[in-house]
């Protein structure tokens, strides 16, 4: 026998599923750290403690101190000035490489998944093709055709990028063809292209925004790399993978040289993946119930 509740109490409701959600650590460290990154780089277009360019051989290879906070570099410039502008480079770089490689690599994949046949084959195999040129390949050949640059490194950046978006979207769009809503619409009449921009896209798109989070990670520590091979951004322009390049023949003298570009590149692709995974915890319902 149950008791009878007191009219007056507040009824009690269950907690809804909304508010039983939590959202993931992992979402609020990647986005502090992502913020971090993007205040740095929005900072550096207004301010600087000193000019990236300001050479003064008189303070080579200073410690940290007040004038300058992270120590100076071969050539005196400011290393933490140089740090803040090359953030804003390595964001620009991959979010540029980001977008080619989502672009290219997305309506490709929607392509396929569209007409199927032949055509999902042939979009497949243009895929497989493009993963036998990785990033670095694909920048070593436009150095030697245009010449080495930031322009041409973001391009085999974003090139490389275009299979991974082609078969996550080629998979995904798949599995919404199949999906009784699109088979309702195809029975109403409307054409692959319709029902492509209607339904399927808007039902990969979480699929897409982790996926290019991701990515983004990806980028930002391949413009390092190219540019620590002296295929990325060129003097005077301030790059985390020059500096590192710069740092190597003074790691015995100057050895912060190395640690603080280093940092930085470790914290932006830890945010982002950070970031990423935090995203696909909450939009992958399948892990909803781990929360």
């Amino acid at each position: 026998m149950t008791a009878a509740r007191d009219p007056a109490a507040p009824a009690v409701r269950p907690p809804s599923r909304r508010a039983r959600r939590r959202l993931p650590a992992s979402l609020f460290a990647g986005g502090l750290l992502v913020l971090a990154v993007v205040s740095a780089a929005l900072l550096s277009l207004a301010w600087t403690p000193w000019p990236t360019d300001a050479v003064d051989l008189a303070a080579r290879l200073r410690p940290p101190s007040a004038a300058h906070w992270l120590g100076t570099d071969a050539l005196g410039r400011d290393v933490a000035s140089l740090l803040l502008a090359g953030a804003r480079g390595s964001l620009l770089a991959g979010a540029v490489a980001v977008a080619i490689g989502l672009a290219g690599g997305t309506a490709l994949g929607l392509w396929a998944a569209a007409r199927g046949g032949w055509a999902d084959a042939l979009a497949m195999r243009l895929a497989d093709l493009t993963f036998a040129f990785p990033a670095l390949l694909t920048a070593i050949v436009l150095a030697a055709l245009y010449g080495a640059g930031l322009v041409n490194a973001v391009a085999a950046v974003g090139v490389a990028g275009i299979p991974v978006f082609a078969r996550l979207s080629r998979a995904a769009a798949g599995g919404v063809w199949s999906r009784d809503f699109v088979l309702a619409a195809r029975a109403a009449g409307f054409g692959r292209w319709r029902i492509t921009r209607d339904h399927v896209l808007p039902n990969i798109l979480p699929l897409l925004a982790v996926q290019a989070t991701l990515q983004f990670a990806v980028a930002i520590l391949a413009e390092a790399a190219l540019s620590y091979l002296g295929l990325g951004a060129q003097p005077p322009a301030p790059s985390w993978g020059r500096m590192l390049a710069e740092a190597q023949t003074l790691m015995f003298q100057a050895p912060l040289l190395a640690v603080f570009p280093g940092a930085a590149i470790a914290l932006a692709v830890l945010g982002t993946n950070l970031l990423g995974d935090g995203l696909r915890d909450l939009l992958d319902p399948r892990l909803a119930g781990r929360r």
